[in-house]
């Protein structure tokens, strides 16, 4: 790599960096600000502890979580005089220990020719902009792409895919609103496996009022996907909005009864002062975080990296 390209990616990686503290400020702010009010001139003594862990909560980083990063500053720092920035120094590096694990960018198998990604998650959670993305990255590293308009309910959906589809150069599969999404899947596998693409991107339907309507859908559809290859689909990437808080550990249950969720991308970081929910997720759940969304723009979706997000979190500097 040469020095001009090694400049550029190094300003690109500081530039996602910048973009995605400012994409986390509604939740570092909260943080941070609470961390320097319960640190402020005190000890780490038991109700500055008991403080931090209600914060912790309120954040949504979880209840298991936030009592494994108080015992931990217990063990290391009891009674001793601690600074706010000590405090979310320490606990940015517990955080990124619990997130490495399942920092996993995605990465396409050439041994799957074509590769068959399930796209799920609840209707307003970002799937359809996040399959755009997607095929985006993926077409600019010169890997070929169809998608699928699998949520047939919404007219919206398919038109947004089909913008997605003109911008990256990747051929759309669509039917009329309501059609049979099982069947549009059916027909997208075999003209990808004609076409001999690297992966294919298949929308769904995310009515999650009516779960039986929604087990049903995508049974169905995986079950004819079979049909033509027994071992797809692939991947079943589970798209989560941060903004949920909470309701996204339901949402990643209620999924991974219908289908085998292999990954998630967690949406509208950049909304919500409630960005501790994905750590609460990765300790609970141990799914593969392939990729996190800081913003509207065709870059603002990236490969998740456990350090920058954690510090990002806590409003500390890369």
């Amino acid at each position: 790599m040469s020095e001009t390209e090694t400049t550029q990616e190094a300003a690109a990686k500081r530039g996602w960096f910048a973009r995605m503290r400012e994409g986390l400020s509604r939740s570092s702010s909260r943080l941070s600000e609470g961390i320097t009010g319960i640190f402020t001139k005190r000890r780490l003594d038991d109700a500055t502890l008991e403080e931090l862990e209600e914060l912790l909560i309120a954040a949504d980083l979880g209840v298991t979580t936030a009592a494994e990063l108080t015992a931990t500053l217990r063990r290391n720092r009891f009674n001793q005089e601690v600074t706010p920035e000590e405090v979310r120094a320490a606990l940015a590096e517990e955080i990124a220990k619990i997130l490495e694990p399942v920092a996993e960018p995605f990465e396409l198998d050439p041994a799957k020719k074509p590769q068959v990604m399930l796209v799920v998650g609840v209707n307003g959670s970002g799937k359809t902009t996040t399959i755009g993305k997607l095929a985006k990255a993926l077409r600019e590293e010169g890997k070929s792409v169809m998608l699928a308009a699998g949520d047939t309910f919404r007219a919206a959906a398919v038109e947004q895919l089909k913008i997605w589809g003109d911008r990256t150069g990747a051929p759309v599969i669509a039917r009329e609103t309501g059609a049979d999404a099982a069947g549009l899947a059916y027909d997208a596998l075999v003209e990808a496996q004609r076409a001999g693409v690297d992966l294919l991107l298949i929308d769904t339907a995310g009515r999650l009022h009516n779960k039986a309507d929604l087990m049903a859908g995508l049974s169905k559809i995986i079950r004819v996907l079979r049909k033509v290859d027994e071992t797809a689909p692939h991947d079943c990437l589970l798209v989560l909005d941060a903004t949920t808080g909470q309701n996204a550990h339901q949402q990643v249950e209620v999924f991974r009864e219908i289908t085998n969720v292999t990954g998630l991308v967690v949406t509208k970081l950049d909304g919500t002062a409630r960005g501790g929910v994905l750590v609460a997720l990765a300790e609970k759940f141990k799914l593969p975080v392939h990729a996190i969304g800081v913003g509207e723009g065709a870059d603002d979706l990236r490969p998740f990296e456990a350090r920058t997000f954690a510090r990002s979190l806590m409003g500390l500097d890369s």
